[in-house]
């Protein structure tokens, strides 16, 4: 089972692109973030037409979340998360899919900070880890992928360079210090699982020629709980997706669950 979270940034304006992703790739199940769609203009039927049903929780402008499973519609679990500091915004959603429990995050950016939006994440990333809790203790296989905002070691492994983004909500000691109570609480980094040691980036600005320059850094994860972390395969980034006309700036990453 290949379970995938991809920062579409705009899914209307990049649908050429996800389609052919999709197409090419076959994930079993993608997790979309920053749909920045009401939910009455979500591309249904485009999605459905490449072999997806999909649930999904917009927004005008602004985040949004989905959740597409090939050959089948996903089961909805909840959409927000329980005690949401902000629950007008649409970050959160959670499905059933073959027994896997999978939600799609798109955690607050936190820029500016110090301030209220760097405030903001700390509660939601608070929240998360609340909710995370609750999954766990069901023993259930459970993933919870998405863009996360967070840059989670001050290392070249997943920051092109510490000193310029020092100053940045990304990576703030607050926001990794979060990022760590979520993994201490028992879940799997799936990337750093399979490629401990290295570069491994999953977003490149569109600005200053980061992709030419490789000057990225890694903010989409996939963590797993025990029951999921037992069945890992393998892990990766879909890197040239990037590259290519019109694309976000996030790479889709991925794993494989036995």
């Amino acid at each position: 089972m290949k379970i995938a979270t991809f920062n579409i940034n705009g899914i209307r304006a990049r649908l050429p692109r996800l389609i052919e992703w999709l197409e090419e790739t076959q994930p079993d199940v993608a997790c979309l973030q920053e749909i920045k769609a009401q939910d009455e203009s979500f591309p249904e039927a485009d999605i459905r037409a490449a072999g997806y049903g999909a649930i999904w929780h917009g927004q005008k402008g602004f985040n949004g979340v989905a959740i597409l499973a090939r050959g089948c519609d996903p089961v909805e679990i909840r959409r927000g998360l329980p005690d949401d500091p902000d629950p007008a915004h649409s970050r959160y959603l959670e499905a059933a899919v073959n027994g896997v429990v999978i939600a799609s995050i798109y955690l607050p950016n936190g820029n500016p900070r110090p301030g209220p939006k760097f405030d903001y994440k700390l509660a939601w990333f608070d929240r998360l880890i609340d909710h995370a809790a609750t999954l766990l203790a069901t023993e259930q296989p459970v993933v919870l992928a998405g863009d996360y905002n967070v840059i989670p070691t001050r290392t070249r492994d997943d920051t092109f360079s510490v000193r310029a983004m020092a100053d940045d909500a990304l990576l703030q000691p607050e926001s990794q210090a979060a990022f760590r109570r979520l993994c201490f609480q028992g879940w799997t980094d799936a990337i750093r699982a399979r490629h401990p040691g290295g570069p491994v980036y999953t977003f490149w600005d569109y600005q200053a020629g980061a992709w030419a320059r490789d000057a990225g850094f890694r903010i989409d994860h996939l963590m797993l709980s025990p029951a999921a972390a037992d069945r890992l395969i393998d892990a990766g980034v879909d890197k040239a997706t990037r590259g290519k006309e019109k694309a976000s700036d996030h790479a889709p990453t991925w794993v494989s669950l036995r």
